[in-house]
């Protein structure tokens, strides 16, 4: 059992969601249970997949949850471009939340790679 709180790639993950939930606050109301909503779901997924992995029992899991957390990054990028071409996000907003999606996405990636490796 791995001490999830002491990732990297959590602990950024995690700066992201607050970041995502603080954003999504000022949407409009009508994407309360839309947009809002999904950005939500998908963003604190990230970090709740990373500590559910780091909570089973082994690598080969740890690495499952990890690819399953890099979906969720996928999707989260998604909703933060849609949000943006609908003009809810404003641009500088919107890039900055992609790059630090990307950048969680590449950690992911790398991490899992490198368990993969160790095995």
């Amino acid at each position: 059992m791995q001490d999830f709180k002491k990732l990297d790639v959590w602990q950024k993950s995690h700066q992201l969601t607050l970041t995502i939930y603080k954003t999504t606050a000022a949407f409009p109301k009508e994407e309360q249970y839309g947009l809002s909503s999904q950005m939500r779901r998908s963003s604190s997924s990230i970090p709740a997949n990373i500590a559910e992995g780091c909570g089973r029992g082994g690598t080969a899991e740890l690495r499952r949850f990890l690819l399953i957390a890099l979906g969720s990054a996928s999707e989260l990028q998604y909703h933060i471009l849609l949000s943006g071409d609908l003009g809810i996000l404003p641009k500088s907003t919107s890039e900055k939340l992609e790059t630090d999606t990307i950048e969680i996405k590449r950690m992911l990636a790398a991490f899992s790679k490198k368990l993969k490796t160790d095995n």
